[in-house]
């Protein structure tokens, strides 16, 4: 039986500074590695506004891009580069919708986001986006290429087609 090949896509994935103060980090990344999608790069980081200015360019002329800015500079954010199979649309389902009052639960934002202004984190909304974001946030030694160290594979069958 022959092994079917899945192109891999990366995705950027930031938990804003409510995430990172409530103590989410660890619980986020879970439901992304359980999901099988694998970490290829990672920091923790006090944003400059310039950074922000660069990735939020579309929304510089909103009337709340001001507060956004307070709101992402005001404390640490974790920033991260996750790569699988159709990651980019998969993260996106994951993270749930913007308002925490129309995301669903099971996902991240309807399980842990308060308020439209306080929704725990960012993810790539396209590829090309994904793209864009990845070498903003992330110089290219700063991001791994590896293998599952169990020859290939996370260890079931269930996951194999992962490790090919």
């Amino acid at each position: 039986m022959s092994e079917i090949k899945h192109p891999q896509e990366r995705t950027l994935i930031a938990v804003k500074p409510d995430g990172v103060q409530r103590r989410l980090v660890g619980q986020i990344m879970q439901r992304f590695e359980q999901r099988g999608f694998k970490l290829v790069g990672m920091k923790m980081l006090q944003v400059s506004e310039e950074l922000l200015s660069q990735h939020y360019q579309e929304l510089r002329r909103k009337p709340f891009y001001p507060s956004l800015l307070h709101y992402m500079t005001s404390g640490p954010i974790v920033v991260m580069v996750w790569e699988g199979h159709n990651v980019v649309r998969t993260s996106r389902i994951m993270v749930g919708d913007t308002n925490p009052a129309e995301a669903q639960a099971g996902t991240v934002r309807g399980d842990f986001s308060i308020h439209i202004s306080r929704n725990v984190v960012h993810a790539s909304d396209s590829v090309e986006g994904a793209q864009r974001e990845i070498q903003l946030w992330f110089h290219r030694k700063e991001l791994m290429d590896w293998d599952f160290a169990l020859g290939g594979c996370v260890g079931t069958i269930l996951y194999s087609w992962l490790c090919s």
